[in-house]
């Protein structure tokens, strides 16, 4: 199939089965630069501590949120559901895959609807910012609200992932003013996140000022989208060049919780609940997960279910072990190891 012309149906079933080769995961993992001071005295009882986390109104059991994902093919519906009924059991939040295809062929509506799997529980919708240069408005985000009962609406910003994709869409010039708008017409919050690449503190500024208040790292350190991308162009070596392009997560969470003011969703090579509680420690109020959640939820639901508890049993391990009872105190822990540096960045 010529570059330019793969159906968007295609496309999404090319990213879920490249997600999932360990190849397109870089070996770099940050967070493992980092580390808790053990604390053999921590003068708390285990099963006192507390992971509740309030987020859109809603009060979850743990700060978690299986990250933005998939949608759009009939395996992609299967994962989603197993995803939801994940979020659902360990009451956390959910956010899913691009709906830009649903909104234009409503047979890939039902691949998104999981609100009858996860009713108690925070559902993000997800829209490409750069559609706002395409087409897309005020009238399209709230289609894309509507259309799975979401409580909140997240526009992802991938201008690596664009330049790199044969069908990309590469006109992001005045989109903050675009973001801005949706900001103040639509009727549920707005996130803005990027999708492997991070946010650096110029961009969460200009964010900020546009009205964002909820911002998503996603930041380098996972999946690497551009070989994704650029395995399916036919160009692994392009694909290379541009791989660990980005902002690292943990520095990500650093400079964004520097600004104030902001909820701060740490996402980006999170493997586990010790990265959770790294990234907790960092300054992040949420934290994301998506590959572990991927693999899991292509198994099935008990799979997925099974991997949130797990996860939620390393964090509250990990508070354990530094003294800390809360959240908020998880935030006072001071962590060991790198603390300057451009780490990552490019």
């Amino acid at each position: 199939m010529s570059a330019g012309k793969t159906p968007e149906r295609d496309r999404k079933a090319e990213h879920i089965v490249l997600a999932l080769d360990d190849r397109m995961q870089l070996s770099a993992h940050f967070f493992d630069r980092y580390a808790f001071d053990h604390l053999a005295l921590p003068e708390i009882d285990m099963a006192d501590i507390d992971l509740s986390t309030p987020f859109l109104g809603y009060t979850l059991r743990a700060p978690l949120l299986i990250s933005c994902m998939t949608g759009g093919t009939g395996e992609a519906s299967r994962i989603n559901r197993n995803l939801a009924a994940a979020a659902q059991s360990a009451g956390i939040a959910i956010g899913v895959g691009s709906q830009r295809k649903a909104i234009e062929d409503p047979a890939q509506v039902a691949s998104f609807q999981i609100r009858a799997v996860a009713p108690d529980v925070p559902i993000l919708a997800n829209l490409g910012a750069v559609q706002l240069n395409y087409g897309f408005g005020i009238d399209e985000c709230r289609r894309a609200v509507e259309m799975i009962e979401a409580d909140a609406l997240v526009l992802h910003l991938n201008p690596l992932q664009e330049a790199l994709q044969p069908e990309g869409q590469t006109n992001f010039s005045g989109l903050l003013e675009k973001i801005a708008r949706i900001v103040d017409e639509l009727e549920v919050p707005v996130l803005v996140k990027e999708i492997g690449c991070g946010l650096s503190p110029e961009t969460a500024r200009r964010l900020k000022q546009a009205g964002v208040e909820i911002l998503d790292t996603a930041g380098l350190g996972g999946t690497s989208w551009a070989r994704i991308e650029a395995s399916r162009a036919n160009d692994a070596e392009l694909g290379e060049i541009f791989a660990d392009w980005g902002v690292a997560t943990p520095r990500s969470i650093r400079e964004l919780r520097s600004l104030g003011g902001l909820t701060i969703i740490g996402s980006g090579g999170v493997r586990n609940g010790l990265d959770v509680a790294k990234a907790i420690a960092m300054g992040a109020d949420l934290v994301g997960m998506a590959q572990l959640f991927l693999e899991a939820a292509n198994e099935s639901a008990e799979r997925a279910g099974e991997c949130a508890v797990r996860v939620i049993r390393e964090l509250r391990i990990a508070m354990f072990c530094v003294g800390a009872a809360s959240l908020a105190e998880l935030q006072r822990v001071e962590l060991l190891g790198a603390t300057t540096g451009r780490e990552g960045a490019r």
